[in-house]
């Protein structure tokens, strides 16, 4: 078993959807991954709050055994993002987005976190992320990042370099063809992994998933749910699920890859069932190995 570090975003969430709001609800990218990724294996997390961050929420992270010494607490406000969805919950719409101290956000790794073996770059500026790269003292077993169609958009020769250097690359349907300017999903895969990264895994929400590695597909539906209430954060959940299973075998060869593609659709299940982290922490291991086996069963065909 080995561990994984983030670096990203944590936050203070104002989420409404058809079914309930909640009010500065912990969130940020790096969250909801290393909470995920904590089911499976050591979570180390790099990120930034404001001086006015709740200790309840860094209760909540720790009880998790996430390590939070990267996380820095610099004088101000943390990251603030306040989002709306329709009953079409696959598109969120953002009604106000206050960076305040995750503006100046520039990760230094210790000494201690420089070697740690598997690597997750969630959705900060590719500059951040390659930067967040070169600090490694050796290159770890396996790189992953996350991005958005904002840096897609503003950063795309900086996104394309960091995109050379990393193993495998989450992103969502829309960001695929926007990042390959391909409207077939398929060949926008494709292209995406002749930016560099041998794996392409591309989140499609309710649809599910879809990995492309070293030329091979695997899909995966999601898994049917009678209970949505927030998506947000699904897609960092997701990774965390998978980056976790990968770190805790400590392989990274294609069937536990496939594995890993599943977990994660797993752990994005049970996130989007109640607002925030509530789900993940009323989670239980029983629970995640009842719908990994669920989700063997929806997707086997007999010969």
């Amino acid at each position: 078993m080995a561990d994984v570090l983030v670096v990203g975003s944590v936050a203070l969430d104002t989420v409404e959807t058809p079914f309930g709001k909640v009010e500065e609800a912990l969130g940020g990218s790096a969250t909801y991954f290393a909470c995920s990724a904590s089911f499976f294996t050591g979570v180390r997390l790099v990120g930034v709050v404001g001086e006015d961050f709740p200790p309840g929420h860094l209760a909540v992270l720790r009880g998790r055994g996430v390590d939070l010494t990267g996380l820095t607490v610099a004088p101000g406000r943390t990251f603030r993002w306040r989002g709306q969805y329709g009953y079409d919950l696959n598109e969120a719409r953002t009604l106000a987005t206050e960076l305040n101290v995750f503006a100046e956000f520039r990760p230094r790794l210790a000494p201690e976190l420089r070697r740690v073996p598997y690597l997750f770059l969630a959705n900060i500026d590719p500059e951040l992320q390659l930067d967040v790269l070169r600090q490694m003292e050796a290159r770890p077993r396996l790189v992953a990042l996350d991005t958005m169609n904002f840096w897609i958009q503003g950063k795309r020769a900086a996104l394309e370099a960091v995109l050379a250097e990393v193993d495998v690359v989450t992103i969502n349907d829309s960001e695929a063809r926007q990042l390959a300017r391909e409207p077939n999903l398929v060949k926008a895969a494709r292209a995406i992994a002749a930016m560099g990264p041998r794996t392409v895994v591309v989140k499609r929400g309710e649809y599910g998933a879809v990995m492309v590695s070293d030329g091979a597909f695997f899909i995966v539906p999601a898994y049917p749910l009678e209970t949505v209430h927030d998506p947000t954060g699904a897609g960092d959940t997701f990774a965390g699920g998978f980056m976790g299973v990968l770190a805790a075998e400590d392989r990274v060869d294609a069937r536990t890859m496939r594995r890993a593609v599943v977990y994660g659709s797993v752990m994005a299940s049970f996130t989007v069932e109640d607002f925030s982290l509530n789900r993940l922490l009323r989670l239980t291991r029983a629970e995640i190995a009842e719908r990994y086996a669920a989700f063997q069963d929806l997707t086997r065909v007999e010969g």
